[in-house]
């Protein structure tokens, strides 16, 4: 296979007793995944972890070893609970070291907040050795990335920040593109015609996702290919088949 035919593949650990808890709704998996699209990369798998040292490590291990990237996301904050960078570093098998560009960041940052630069926000200068840093514009504290693992916030807004610093520096294949066709119909009635074109199609995947809205069923297909090419083909023949069995569909989605 071809460096150009690769997938890449990406997985994610969400860190964090107030996600499995329901106290915090998860926001980062339709942002890093939708991100990792566009940098041509899939995201493959997905794990919640308590904040507990055993979990993360086993969780880190498993994951990095089976895909190109790992990210994480939660528990580098300055509070005693967050105890990703210590995890991470244990499954990585280096030390904990305090990053000295990480130290003088964040310095800057709270020079002028009550408090100054406490021993617990210090805290978010420490980093498995041998990391380099991800920038962030919003609070300060940095991401980290050591290798093809990648540490980021939980708070969504400041994942967005670090995966905009990222842009454009991760090795990717094709980006997955995708078009959408809705219909009016239930779609356990289609699923033969779908399952028929995904088969003559062998770059591309159909994901389909049924709604009620205005008292009545339809879907959304979404089909999915890194071919512009058999992409267009999917798209035209699915509305074909479904036009002559004289469905009510609309290219882009209902």
């Amino acid at each position: 296979m071809s460096n150009t035919d690769k997938v890449w593949t990406a997985a994610l650990v969400i860190i964090g007793d107030e996600i499995l808890s329901g106290r915090t709704q998860d926001k980062n998996i339709a942002q890093i995944a939708r991100w990792l699209q566009v940098q041509g990369i899939r995201l493959g798998e997905v794990r919640v972890v308590s904040d507990d040292m055993d979990a993360i490590i086993a969780a880190v291990n498993a994951l990095r070893s089976e895909h190109d990237y790992l990210f994480t996301t939660g528990g580098i904050g300055p509070t005693h609970d967050d105890i990703t960078v210590d995890a991470v570093s244990a499954a990585l098998g280096v030390d904990v070291v305090v990053h000295p560009e990480a130290r003088a960041i964040l310095a800057d940052y709270y020079a002028d907040k009550p408090g100054g630069l406490t021993e617990a926000r210090l805290r978010m200068a420490r980093v498995p050795e041998g990391a380099d840093l991800i920038p962030n514009r919003m609070s300060g504290a940095p991401g980290i990335r050591h290798g093809n693992v990648f540490l980021m916030a939980g708070v969504p807004h400041i994942t967005a920040q670090m995966l905009d610093a990222l842009t454009g520096t991760l090795e990717g294949g094709a980006p997955l593109l995708s078009e959408t066709v809705g219909c009016w119909t239930a779609e356990s009635e289609v699923a033969d015609i779908l399952r028929q074109i995904e088969k003559a199609h062998e770059d591309c995947q159909i994901g389909s996702y049924p709604f009620f809205r205005e008292g009545r069923i339809g879907a959304n297909f979404v089909i999915r290919s890194t071919s512009e090419e058999v992409l267009q083909s999917a798209v035209d023949t699915l509305c074909e088949a479904l036009g002559e069995e004289g469905y009510d569909f609309t290219p882009g989605g209902i």
